[in-house]
This record gives C-alpha cells, structure tokens and sequence, in this order.
C-alpha cells in the first residue's frame, strides 16, 4: 500500500519518505534563521555597549542634542512601524490563502522600508554636510555604526522582500515561500524592535542630555 501526501499549494505529490524530508527540511530551516536571528542580537547588542561607552566623547565636536532631529526621526520611526503592522497584516492574508492581496501588502511594506532608508540617507547626508562625520568624534563613530548596521539590514530585508515578491509571482504561493516569508516576517520584526531600541538609547536620551 502506496502513502501519499498531496501539497495543493504547491500542486506536489509527496510519497511518505518525501514528506518527511520536506517536512524535517522546513523545521531546520527555521531553527537556523532562529540561531542567526540570535546571533544577530547580540551583535547589536555589542554595538549598543560600545555606543552607551563612547556616547559622551564629543571630542570639542557637537553633541547630540545639537545634531538629532526628533521630528524627523519620529517621522522615520513611524514609516518603519507601519511597514512591521503592514506586513503583519500580509501574512494573515498568506495564511488565508489570499496571494494577490499579500502580495500588494508585500509590496507596500517594501515602499515604507524603502522610505526609511531615504530619510535615513538623509539624515546622514546632512550631518556629514555639518561637519559631524564618523571621523569627529568617538560619538559620532558610534552613532554611524550602530545606525548605519541597522540601515544596511533594512536594505538587505528589501533585497530579500523585492526577490520573494518576484519569486512569488512565478511561482505561486507554495511551501517553500511561505517557509521564507515567514523568515522574512521574523527578521523584519526583529529590525523594528531593534530600532525602537535606538530610537530610545540614541536619539530620546541623546536629546534629553
């Protein structure tokens, strides 16, 4: 007698020594994305340590309450915090099978992080442009790292969402994508906690002083 699985998603026909593979493959892919999502933190906590240490040696140079922009940042918070619910609300539409509309939410999840970046860009543009670069003082190469880490993980979760979303036009929605959406949708929000984070230690505190 012939057992077999049926994935009707992704029109596959599994024989039950198949099954078990596909099913052990997509487990230990998540515990790998959860072990680098862990090794991710402490990176980021690393930098945080180094940033709290360095965060007052302005060398003569600016402080930050004479450099950061709350408003702007504010702004730039916001535009990331949408994009986190957005693509919250995307993945209850891929659990409901609705592949256009997560799509579309996919998609606008992608502008709003594509939008942080540029005030981000701009942010940076502008206190370089004031003289306050990385090379001023042991403050400001803290705050560039720190940052600048944060922003290029953003630009790599773009990458990632700009290719599932190409991905999941040829292919349809089946097991293997929504295997790595979900990784997306945890590294995303992984990014989002880690900038209330800065947007806390850095900029607020850094006002406050």
């Amino acid at each position: 007698m012939t057992i077999q699985l049926v994935n009707k998603d992704a029109q596959r026909v599994y024989h039950l020594p198949e099954a078990e593979e596909h099913y052990h493959s997509g487990g230990a892919t998540m515990l790998g994305f959860w072990i680098y999502l862990m090794s991710d933190a402490l990176i980021f906590a690393s930098l945080f340590a180094v940033y709290g240490t360095l965060s007052r040696n302005y060398a003569g140079g600016p402080p930050p309450q004479h450099l950061f922009e709350l408003p702007l940042v504010a702004l730039n918070t916001g535009f990331l915090l949408a994009s986190s619910i957005v693509l919250s609300i995307g993945m209850q539409a891929m659990a409901a099978g609705r592949t256009a509309q997560m799509w579309r939410l996919l998609a606008v999840t992608g502008l709003l992080g594509a939008a942080f970046l540029c005030v981000e860009l701009y942010e940076f543009s502008s206190l370089i442009a004031e003289g306050a670069t990385p090379q001023r003082s042991a403050f400001l190469s803290a705050f560039f790292t720190l940052v600048g880490t944060h922003g290029l993980h953003v630009l790599f979760g773009l990458i990632w969402l700009v290719t599932l979303l190409v991905q999941i036009a040829q292919r349809g929605l089946n097991e293997d994508n929504k295997r790595r959406l979900m990784c997306l949708s945890m590294f995303w929000h992984f990014l989002d906690i880690i900038w209330i984070g800065v947007f806390t230690v850095v900029y607020l505190f850094g006002a406050l002083r």
